[in-house]
């Protein structure tokens, strides 16, 4: 079991690349479009933000295994701007232009992840150096469990803490348990108001001008996660020896997806709304939003210490 927890651990860096280039909610070119935490005057950290403090987690997480005698890599594999997420409201029209929905970002990510340089060199390791391995970046079968209930659902969920991995996420965030029960709690709130938020008749209205905007450049999707479905679902369905045809719609869609979301106003109108309906929660689960804020940009000042932005 050891083995498994650190490569998940040592996957982590790729993993959240990839979710970030791949989710499917809030956008901005240097804000947000709403989420946990969203209300006015505590903007939610920007996604450049974010990807700065998971570079420096992989720095740190790096220097921690060089003194444990480890090799160890820090991934970035993608620059910034193929970084930038596809999420619910995706207005940059430059960047579908280029990348549709992330389709040559998923890619790049794929091949990072089959071909690994961390997942080689601990493959490659004694069975006893690559217990230390594991031990060093995760604490190993000692490592201690954090638990938390998620809003809404009551469902517990755990996180392992030790090694290098927590030592690294201590130097950004603090405590990290004190870290972990704030973010799950912040981030598991969706849970309680999302139905609200996906009947909200702002939000509706704004959705159907852009469902309108779409039928006009001969796209028909009722939504932006629709007009994503269809296009995966394309994509799979013509394969590899049809990708660029395949890439063809998906770039088409996209950019009429940001064109339209633009004249929808779609960014704002999410923003707005997902703000209104986390503030109504703020009575039961203010403090864990605002540990999450605060140590969000706790994070953030540390890293600009320890890493340079991404080109």
């Amino acid at each position: 079991m050891t083995g498994k927890h650190a490569f998940a651990r040592m996957c982590l860096v790729a993993a959240v690349v990839t979710a970030a280039a791949t989710g499917c909610t809030g956008d901005g070119d240097s804000g947000d479009d709403g989420g946990p935490g969203g209300r006015a005057g505590a903007a939610p950290p920007t996604w450049q933000q974010e990807l700065r403090v998971t570079d420096a987690l992989q720095r740190l997480t790096k220097r921690c295994m060089n003194r444990h005698g480890f090799t160890y890599w820090e991934d970035r594999t993608l620059t910034l701007r193929e970084s930038r997420p596809v999420r619910y409201v995706q207005d940059d029209v430059a960047w579908a232009r280029t990348y549709g929905y992330g389709g040559p970002v998923e890619a790049k990510n794929e091949r990072t992840r089959l071909h690994h340089p961390n997942a080689a060199y601990r493959q490659r390791l004694s069975a006893g150096r690559r217990a230390a391995f594991d031990r060093a970046l995760d604490g190993g079968d000692d490592a201690r469990t954090l638990s938390v209930r998620l809003p809404g659902t009551g469902t517990e969920v755990g996180k392992r803490v030790g090694g290098c991995s927590a030592e690294a996420e201590e130097a950004l965030y603090g405590d990290p348990a004190t870290w972990f029960r704030a973010a799950r709690t912040a981030t598991g709130l969706r849970a309680l108001y999302g139905e609200d938020l996906m009947r909200d008749r702002e939000l509706t209205a704004a959705v159907r001008a852009w469902s309108r905007c779409m039928r006009g450049a001969g796209l028909a999707h009722a939504d932006p996660q629709a007009a994503r479905d269809a296009i995966r679902a394309n994509t799979a369905r013509l394969g590899p020896a049809r990708a660029d045809e395949a890439f063809a719609l998906e770039r088409r869609t996209a950019v009429a997806d940001a064109r339209c979301a633009r004249e929808a106003d779609l960014r704002s109108v999410v923003a707005a709304r997902e703000a209104h309906y986390v503030d109504r929660l703020r009575d039961r689960y203010g403090d864990a939003l605002d540990t999450y804020e605060r140590l969000q940009r706790q994070a953030y000042d540390r890293a600009v210490r320890i890493v340079p932005p991404r080109a």
